[in-house]
Order: C-alpha cells, then sequence, then structure tokens
C-alpha cells in the first residue's frame, strides 16, 4: 500500500471512533486504511498466537505456572510484594437486624490504605461462613467535595450477602475510595512513563484484592476455603485478574469486565476505558487467555447484550476460547455464560444469576432468590475516616510513583561487571521491551516516489516498508546524484523538523554527503490527526498489543537504515544517524540494533524515559543513560543542546571502562 503523494495525512479515527463523532467524518484517507489494517492485522497476530499450542490438558498443565508468572508481571508484582502486617484498623460499625456492617481500613503495603466495609452475617451461631469479595467498579458516591468510595454505591451486594449467610467485604478502589488515586494515566494524564515503568493500576487493585483475602481468612467467622469474587465493570475486571493469579479464589463471577483485543484495538472500545482496565502486554496475550487462567474454578461471565465497552461478540468470542480449556479439564459445568438485555448498567437481571452461582458452589444451595439487593444506608453510615481525618502517611493517590520500582543501576566496576550488565540489558530490550517488533524482518520494498532539482540540491522523494502493510517515506537531499556522495546523514525527523522537509526547506549537505530525513510513523505523512482524544487512543492501541508508538518508530529507524544499505540506494557507505529531542532517544536506541554505524548525533535528548519516549518496561531496567554509554561502544555519539550533569552516569562509566572522549561528544 503506498501512501504518497500525500504528505500531510489526517488520522485513522475517522475510522475507529466514526459511531461516536458528534460530525460526519471526512472519507478515509491512504494512511487511515494503513494503520486500519495495521491493528487488524497485528490483533490477528496477538489472537492467534495467545493460546497457541494448547491441544491438550497435558499442555495447559505444564505451561500454566509459566502463564501465571507472566501475568504477575505484566500487572506490575513479580516479584511479589512482601506480605507486610495488613494494620486493619476498624473504625465504626452499623447495625441492621440481620447483620452488621464493620467500617474498616487495611494497609496492603505501608501506607497503601485501602478503605472497606466488611457485612456480618448475625445468625451465624458460632458456625463458619463461606465469605464473597466485592471489588468496585466505577461507581463513587461523592457529596459536598467528600468522597464515600465506591463502596456505598455497591453497598446493596454486600447487603444481599450477608442477609443469605455470606460474610462479605467490599473494598474501594484506588481511585473512588476515600482516598482519591489515579487510573487515567494514559487516558488522560500524559503520564506515558506509566508504560516506561511497567505500571498498570490493574496490578494494585488486584494487590489490594490478594491482602483483602488474607484479611477474610483471619476472621473467626470465615471458612477461608470457601472465597468467592465479584464484581461490575471495572470490579469485573479486577475479578477476571484476582482471580486469574490467586487460587484462593473458588467460585468468580465477573460482570462486564473483559472482551478481546479485537473489540478494544479494532472497533475502538479502548476509548471507553481508563487504564485500571488493562495489564502491560509484554507477552502479547488476548483476553481468553486471562479468563482460561481460572479454569477449571467455577466461573460465571455475565454480560447484557447492549453493553457497549463489552460488546457481545467479544465477549461470546472470549467465552468460547475459554470454553476449550474447562473441556480439557472435563469441567464443563463449572463454566457459565449469562447474557442479559439491558445497557452496561447493575441490573437485577444480572444480580440474581450471580447469586444463584455462589449459592450453588459456596454452599451447595439452589433455591429461588427471594430478597432483592437493595441500599439500606446512607453514604455518610459507611465512611471509614472521619472527613479531614485522612491518614498522613497515605501513599494511596500517588501509588503510581513507587508501585512498581525503578531500576538503578550502579557504575560499573570491571570491564567483567560491564560486559554482564550490558548483556543482561540487551537480553531485557529484546524480550521485555521490544518484544513487539516483527518476529522476522521482512523483504524491503523501496519505490521512488518523485526526484527534482531545487538549485544545486537534488530531491529525491522514496518509500519503504517498515512492515507488513506499513510504509514510510524518505527524502534524500544531495548535490547532485545521491549514490555519487560518499557518506550518509541520518535525520530522524520529528514533527517541527519535517515540516521543514514538506515546506521544501533544507540544509544544503557537504559535497560529498547524502542527508537522508525519516519520518518514523505517526511523523509527517503519516501523523495522526482529529482531536487530542483521538491521538491518545492511537496511542493506547499500540500498548494493548504489546508495543507503543515509540518502540515501533525504534524499528522503523532500523528498518530506514537497512533500506538505505540496499543496493537501489547506498550499499555499504558510512551512515551517520542523528534525531532531536525524543526522536534523539529513538535514533540511539536503534543504534543498539544496528551494526557498523559511522556515528551517533544527539539532539537535546530527554535524559530519562520518565520524560518521554516511552517503551514497556524499560525502566524496570534502565534509562537513557545506560544506552548512551553502551551505544558510545558501538560508535561515536556527540551530544549537543544536552546538560552534562544530567548524563553524570554515561560519562563516569565511560571513564570507568576507558572509553575515550572521541567515543563520546559534548
Amino acid at each position: 500500500m503506498s501512501i504518497s503523494p500525500r504528505w500531510s495525512i489526517p488520522s485513522l479515527f475517522a475510522l475507529a471512533l466514526a459511531a461516536s463523532a458528534a460530525t460526519p467524518p471526512p472519507p478515509p484517507t491512504a494512511a487511515d486504511r494503513m494503520f486500519a489494517e495495521y491493528f487488524r492485522a497485528e490483533t490477528e497476530r496477538v489472537h492467534t498466537g495467545s493460546l497457541a499450542g494448547i491441544a491438550t490438558l497435558d499442555d495447559w498443565t505444564s505451561h500454566r505456572s509459566q502463564f501465571r508468572a507472566e501475568l504477575l508481571e505484566m500487572l506490575g508484582l513479580s516479584p511479589l510484594p512482601e506480605k507486610t502486617d495488613l494494620q486493619a484498623t476498624i473504625t465504626g460499625r452499623v447495625d441492621h437486624p440481620e447483620f452488621y456492617v464493620e467500617k474498616l481500613h487495611y494497609q496492603s503495603l505501608p501506607g497503601l490504605y485501602v478503605t472497606a466495609n466488611l457485612y456480618v452475617p448475625k445468625n451465624l451461631a458460632g458456625k463458619k461462613a463461606p465469605a464473597v469479595l466485592y471489588v468496585c467498579g466505577h461507581g463513587n458516591v461523592k457529596l459536598n467535595n467528600i468522597s464515600y468510595g465506591a463502596k456505598a454505591s455497591y453497598q446493596h451486594h454486600g447487603a444481599w450477602f450477608a442477609r443469605n449467610g455470606y460474610v462479605s467485604m467490599i473494598i474501594d478502589t484506588i481511585e473512588l475510595g476515600e482516598l482519591e488515586g489515579e487510573h487515567h494515566g494514559t487516558y488522560k494524564r500524559g503520564m506515558w512513563w506509566w508504560n516506561a515503568r511497567g505500571y498498570t493500576p490493574e496490578g494494585v487493585e488486584v494487590w489490594n484484592a490478594m491482602r483483602a483475602i488474607d484479611y477474610l481468612q483471619s476472621r473467626p467467622e470465615v471458612d477461608g476455603a470457601k472465597i468467592g469474587l465479584t464484581g461490575r465493570s471495572g470490579g469485573g475486571a479486577y475479578t477476571w485478574y484476582t482471580a486469574a493469579v490467586d487460587e484462593r479464589v473458588k467460585v468468580a463471577v465477573p460482570v462486564a469486565g473483559i472482551t478481546d483485543l479485537h473489540n478494544h484495538v479494532v472497533d475502538g472500545t479502548v476509548a471507553g476505558h481508563c487504564d485500571c482496565m488493562f495489564f502491560v502486554n509484554t507477552y502479547r496475550w488476548d483476553y481468553a487467555k486471562l479468563a482460561a487462567m481460572i479454569a477449571p474454578r467455577p466461573l460465571l461471565f455475565s454480560n447484557s447484550d447492549k453493553d457497549s465497552i463489552f460488546p457481545l461478540d467479544g465477549v461470546v468470542r472470549v467465552h468460547r476460547d475459554v470454553a476449550r480449556i474447562y473441556e480439557l479439564h472435563k469441567a464443563k459445568d463449572k463454566l457459565g455464560l449469562l447474557i442479559t438485555e439491558g445497557p452496561h448498567k447493575d441490573t437485577q437481571e444480572l444480580q440474581v444469576p450471580a447469586f444463584r452461582w455462589f449459592n450453588r458452589w459456596l454452599k451447595n444451595e439452589d433455591k429461588p432468590i427471594t430478597i432483592v439487593a437493595e441500599k439500606l444506608f446512607k453514604p455518610e453510615d459507611l465512611r471509614v475516616f472521619p472527613p479531614g481525618g485522612e491518614p498522613k502517611d497515605q501513599r494511596t493517590t500517588t501509588i503510581h510513583e513507587s508501585f512498581v520500582p525503578l531500576a538503578s543501576p550502579a557504575i560499573p566496576t570491571d570491564a567483567a561487571a560491564w560486559q554482564q550488565e550490558r548483556a543482561d540489558w540487551m537480553q531485557a530490550l529484546r524480550e521485555k521491551v521490544f518484544r513487539g517488533w516483527p518476529a522476522e524482518e521482512e523483504m524491503l520494498q523501496v519505490e521512488r516516489i518523485s526526484s527534482q532539482q531545487r538549485g544545486a540540491l537534488n530531491v529525491a522523494k522514496w518509500e519503504f516498508n517498515a512492515q507488513a502493510g506499513v510504509r514510510l517515506p524518505l527524502v534524500i537531499v544531495s548535490n547532485g546524484d545521491a549514490q555519487s556522495a560518499q557518506r550518509v546523514q541520518v535525520r530522524v525527523a520529528d514533527d517541527s523538523e519535517w515540516a521543514e522537509v514538506d515546506e521544501g526547506r533544507f540544509a544544503a549537505p557537504p559535497a560529498d554527503t547524502a542527508i537522508v530525513y525519516v519520518a518514523p510513523r505517526g511523523i509527517g505523512p503519516t501523523a495522526v490527526g482529529g482531536s487530542e482524544k483521538d491521538r491518545v487512543q492511537h496511542r493506547r492501541r499500540y500498548m494493548l498489543l504489546g508495543q507503543t508508538v515509540d518502540s515501533m518508530r525504534v524499528w522503523d529507524i532500523r528498518r530506514a537504515v537497512a533500506t538505505l544499505r540496499s543496493r537501489q540506494l547506498f550499499g555499504d557507505k558510512p551512515i551517520t544517524l542523528s534525531g532531536t529531542r525524543e526522536e534523539a532517544v529513538n535514533a540511539l536506541y536503534a543504534s543498539l540494533f544496528i551494526d557498523r554505524l559511522a556515528g551517533l548525533e544527539l539532539a537535546a535528548p530527554p535524559a530519562t524515559h520518565m520524560k518521554g519516549p516511552d517503551y514497556l518496561n524499560v525502566l524496570r531496567f534502565l534509562d537513557v543513560p545506560q544506552a548512551a554509554a553502551m551505544a558510545a561502544e558501538r560508535q561515536p555519539v556527540k551530544f549537543t543542546q544536552a546538560n552534562p550533569d544530567e548524563w553524570s552516569w554515561t560519562a563516569q562509566a565511560a571513564k570507568q571502562l576507558g572509553i575515550g572522549g572521541d567515543r563520546l561528544r559534548w
């Protein structure tokens, strides 16, 4: 597919989000179609590989522990945090004739406070009862600027369970609790460094739920071998993830909370979800693999038929794939599919079958549901902390800044230590950071689009294939015939530099040099237009596929250099790679995977991925200064518009390793 001759192309979201647009979208451009097809093909590739090779029960059981380890890692829970003292504190009690509610908080980690309500039946007579943990969705109650937490919104579930002989605990989320944290880092806060840290708020919600189970099992009223888990929407998602990694959950009823990658990426439902719905998809899973991790425990899929953010077709596809795993376990009776009429809403039609499912599998009962789930308390009755009495040592509101630790590499002590560190980093880059790159490089396809003379300069426009279906532009500027140049300077353009190229404003190259301008995906001709929200959702699609737009730009740079080294262009002539700002960092990382570069020139590069660009998980292993030290071993690196103080790690490492000043210049 060729994108020429257009060099300014608007957004693909005219396709993806057309249904929600207020005005008719413009006709799709070539770039719109290119990216739509790219996302479709990548989604299908991930789906096909997600459960590939699972044909027998032995296949599944032999891989299940590996899958669990991958899932924990993608949640930011590898290694699992230490289970410190919960510091569980009951702050009050509310009575009802049939049960009472304890208002409590616990610390899943020191300072990570979780507010909760515990519903306890009054008729237990010393007997232990099964317990149901209810994890809340996005249903906060806030009055006069005081948050009462989502537990006030979902209280009717806890009340129903208690009135029917269960101990039930409802826990607030970190975003919509009495302490209001953050779920929207990439969705609308511009915190793309969440990707670089390998952070998702889903991991915190899962950890909080696991610690809630610890608390339930400590209670004398609870039969710790009979724990159920449920929630809807966001709570449905937390149910899926928690039950997948914690086998103490014996019965699960996630209400909504899951669909497949096709819905999210191709159909665009990602735009309806904050970051708490997703893992960091390092290992390129589709969501049926997540759901299958619950097998063979009793699991009821619950969804409504008109749910716009968990569409029915995707839910049915996920259920179909999971059913195959239950069949391998000979446990088809433990998998249910409930579809009711209605929108994305907490309806009685969804509630009643969930209650029956828990009765069936936790109490061995199958009788009519006669008690309606209803809200019995004012929000004020259920608040754990008195207004203004929130703990001063809390870090719930900022847990995204510390939940996944940053790597803190030491200056290498000697060449042997450095060699091992460098090998570990390169392995991490291949397996954890850039795992979403194509498995194989395809045959190069380069095509000259146009050539014109501008004074003494020859300007030629070319296109090359970065990967299947993704074609990107090159502009080659030379004095006379480009092939006669003795050296090549490759400029990885950002938006501002490509605008100059588009306007024909070029720096005149030396007589023996060709300057090549490369626009990686999303820049110049393939720039995403539309609203800012459209552009954000475009970036989030990559993330769901185990990529980021920046990690794929690193791939594009690699492919551009390979193209320039083809016989059709410059062959083995020396190439210097350069970039500005974030594209300087993308060029830096590309250089780690390109042999025989003549040099690397970095203008105004950010000195940390906390400021960009974002690659999945990279900050768990290294930051930009460490990548720069590795690059300086491979070819000379020249910094301009860079504060040497920000690069002191690079300079100290180079000095320790004897990397000369000719290899690292400021």
